[in-house]
């Protein structure tokens, strides 16, 4: 296996007519081979990996992979969000408001020109708190709210009441539209023709 060159976590070598991939992250590894166990067995004899073994992928960092009901592979963060929308109810005591939400933040906000009161302490620590856990739901694909956190993001030093009221509503987005997912269609656009 090769770095790839313009991603030196993905790992990548022809077998025959295909390629095949071991995508690193810090000590988690996903497998796309021809024969994932080959490589597997390999790991763990030789060089001493302790691996959960082979399959089509279901869950990784935190991000759920799963076949819709036409066999199209998809991912979606269904089990992160949900986990996340409980760290917001432990730290707000209810489920965050998803009625008429249709959108992670109002159509012509201008956020930055709130003058709502400055959060004490602790409010504080529950936007830093939320803003990362919702990064890293744009990094596991849920890239319909990364404008909005990227905004919202700006104020994590001092935020105000009301940034956490919007911070607040893209929770309410994320649990309102958590089925959301992302199709992989391979067959489109073909790039068999392709050296």
């Amino acid at each position: 296996f090769e770095p790839s060159k313009s991603e030196p976590d993905i790992w990548m070598r022809r077998n025959g007519n295909v390629y095949e991939y071991i995508a690193v992250y810090v000590d988690d590894l996903a497998i796309a081979a021809k024969d994932p166990k080959d490589i597997t067995d390999i790991l763990m004899s030789k060089h001493k990996f302790k691996l959960k073994g082979t399959g089509p992928i279901e869950f990784h960092l935190g991000c759920d992979f799963f076949r819709d009901e036409e066999g199209v592979l998809c991912f979606a963060p269904r089990k992160y969000i949900d986990k996340l929308i409980m760290s917001y109810e432990r730290m707000f005591g209810s489920k965050p408001k998803t009625n008429k939400i249709t959108s992670p933040l109002v159509k012509g906000d201008h956020p930055e020109i709130d003058d709502s009161m400055f959060l004490e302490e602790e409010g504080i620590q529950q936007y830093q708190s939320l803003i990362g856990q919702l990064q890293w739901a744009i990094s596991l694909g849920r890239f319909d709210i990364a404008v909005a956190i990227m905004t919202m993001s700006a104020f994590r030093s001092a935020p105000r009441e009301g940034h956490l009221d919007r911070v607040k509503r893209i929770c309410g987005y994320l649990s309102k539209m958590r089925h959301s997912a992302i199709r992989i269609r391979t067959e489109e656009p073909d790039y068999s023709g392709i050296p």
